[in-house]
């Protein structure tokens, strides 16, 4: 069979006995995950958290996003002692945002998301735990 001269190559198989793998390593996963989230928090608090972690476990995901900088008027309601007003606000507006989450999630890991739980800690020290549930495979 002639190759076709103008069409070029694609990239070579992975070479198995160089260890080389077909697809995204699992930390390069973690990373596109913690990006993305990152970057939806920016576009959604107009800051993100001081750090991300993603952990891929089997069929789960999650995200630990570690130094909130909460927005000014959720400072005042915690120093008039209003702490589950503003976690209550966050968890309401994480299911709000849930859709946009998940399609991060199934585009960095290529599975569908069947289940989404998120977690906020308003206090000290402030995170949140964002939970994802992938289709077995």
């Amino acid at each position: 069979m002639q190759r076709d001269p103008g069409r070029e190559r694609g990239p070579a198989d992975p070479d198995p006995q160089r260890g080389e793998a077909a697809g995204p390593t699992v930390e390069e996963i973690a990373d596109e995950i913690c990006r993305d989230l990152q970057a939806i928090h920016i576009g959604a608090y107009g800051r993100a958290a001081a750090s991300a972690q993603a952990h891929l476990l089997d069929d789960t995901v999650i995200v630990l996003l570690d130094g909130l900088e909460l927005l000014p008027n959720e400072e005042f309601l915690i120093s008039q002692g209003h702490e589950e007003v503003v976690a209550s606000v966050r968890v309401q507006f994480q299911k709000a945002i849930e859709p946009t989450f998940r399609a991060a999630v199934e585009r960095a890991t290529g599975r569908r998301v069947i289940g989404f739980v998120s977690h906020v800690q308003v206090e000290e020290p402030r995170f949140m735990a964002e939970i994802f549930r992938l289709e077995p495979r």
